[in-house]
């Protein structure tokens, strides 16, 4: 049994106050080894605090975003892991709402879908993409034992595969379903703005290659940001605000119907 394993099972089949509890103890805080392995030389994570803007009414549910994730962070191919994601939402007159991922479907189902007769009874359609809410309060740092899940101080929550026991409960935390155990790496994994870009003065994958510039990534510290003056010109929403997460994913003609 290996050292992962070990730690796996301990946390699986004694109480959280125990082991997990000591665990925590033990590998809390920041890892500086690993955001040193992550950014280059002479910057400084103090000096930032990033968040993205999405403006609901500019998706129309291309996926590129999704492929580019897909590419620049090598997530497993298989059809129901995302680091970002698109849903639809579809309203009907009776005031049912129908939501559905269209990153699951192939782009020939998406297609033949748009030959489809509209339905009637459905009064509007829009898409909305989610991702990692990136929080000021994360619930799923709280709640990692071993610490390899943390956030950096220019606010992005990253995971750290080294420490990562793969026991799932930052999975069952997060209140986005914004995370996922890595089929391969056997570890949590989940969208991380591109951080070995965004370090590096560039922009996230999905940002980079969005068609209607739906997406606005920038620092929330910078009044000359793109992204500040994307806040101030909209009515900003964020998903579950009742949690007291603060999200970092900032969403603009965002419907009530959205979760």
């Amino acid at each position: 049994m290996n050292k992962r394993e070990f730690l796996r099972d301990a946390i699986l089949f004694f109480p959280a106050a125990g082991v997990c509890g000591a665990l925590a103890a033990q590998a809390a805080g920041n890892d500086p080894a690993t955001v040193a392995a992550t950014t280059p030389t002479g910057y400084d994570p103090t000096d930032h605090w990033y968040g993205m803007g999405i403006d609901v009414d500019k998706c129309i549910g291309c996926n590129r975003c999704v492929e580019a994730c897909k590419t620049e962070n090598g997530v497993p191919e298989e059809p129901f892991f995302f680091r970002t994601w698109i849903e639809r939402y579809s309203i009907h007159a009776d005031g049912e709402v129908k939501v559905e991922s269209i990153s699951t479907k192939t782009p020939e189902q998406l297609l033949a879908e748009q030959d489809q007769p509209v339905d009637p009874e459905v009064v509007r359609t829009f898409f909305v993409p989610k991702l990692c809410n990136q929080c000021a309060h994360p619930p799923c740092v709280q709640v990692c034992p071993v610490g390899a899940t943390f956030q950096t101080k220019d606010g992005v929550v990253l995971v750290d595969e080294k420490r990562c026991i793969g026991c799932r409960y930052c999975i069952q935390a997060c209140p986005y379903g914004a995370r996922y155990l890595n089929p391969v790496t056997k570890t949590a994994d989940k969208c991380t703005f591109c951080y070995h870009r965004i370090t590096k003065g560039l922009a996230p994958a999905c940002v980079e290659v969005c068609p209607t510039e739906a997406r606005i990534f920038g620092d929330l510290k910078g009044r000359a940001e793109r992204l500040v003056s994307f806040q101030r010109e909209n009515v900003i929403s964020v998903l579950k605000p009742d949690l007291n997460t603060e999200p970092k994913a900032l969403y603009a003609n965002l419907d009530g119907e959205v979760r």
